[in-house]
């Protein structure tokens, strides 16, 4: 396994659309433990390929402490979006140091292939519908930050501009 570069806004490599995956092969399985470990060691739930400069269809999502719930989604499509939606704060590795309040459906299900090139469903409610809505944006080029009802930064980014200001004398 290999850690992978997280390709980081501006950057518009993000806005790529990810090319579907003609088969699960031994590439696939190695781009999506290459994906997994990079993700672990970024502190993230949600990874998609096209934030590791691959443009491929393929994401992982695990919500798990331990990383024991891993589930890989090759060819991801919503299928399915409930009419009902809610606000929630959305971060991404993309996106450093941001957050976003972000209004999304509650419910999503979503059809994919996993790892073994079997055909799966899922369906996900609350945090993991916002991360399947979030993670499918992202394989078509489009960024939480586009649909953000409100933009915050996080303590550590408010913490270097305030010292940067207190620099320049601002």
């Amino acid at each position: 396994m290999a850690l992978l570069e997280i390709v980081h806004y501006p950057d518009p490599r993000l806005r790529l659309h990810a090319a579907r995956v003609e088969r699960v092969d031994d590439e696939i399985r190695k781009l999506v433990e290459d994906m997994t470990e990079t993700m672990y060691h970024e502190g993230g739930i949600g990874l998609a390929a096209i934030q590791v400069n691959v443009q491929k269809r393929v994401m992982i999502v695990d919500l798990s402490s331990d990383r024991s719930g891993l589930q890989v989604f090759i060819n991801p499509e919503i299928t399915r979006l409930s009419r009902s939606k809610h606000e929630m704060s959305e971060g991404c590795l993309s996106v450093r140091g941001k957050y976003g309040t972000v209004m999304r459906h509650q419910k999503a299900s979503i059809k994919a292939l996993d790892e073994k090139g079997k055909a799966i469903t899922y369906h996900g409610a609350g945090l993991v519908g916002h991360i399947f809505q979030h993670e499918c944006d992202h394989l078509d080029g489009i960024l939480y930050t586009d649909k953000t009802v409100r933009l915050e930064e996080d303590d550590d980014m408010k913490s270097a501009r305030a010292k940067l200001e207190k620099k320049r004398g601002v």
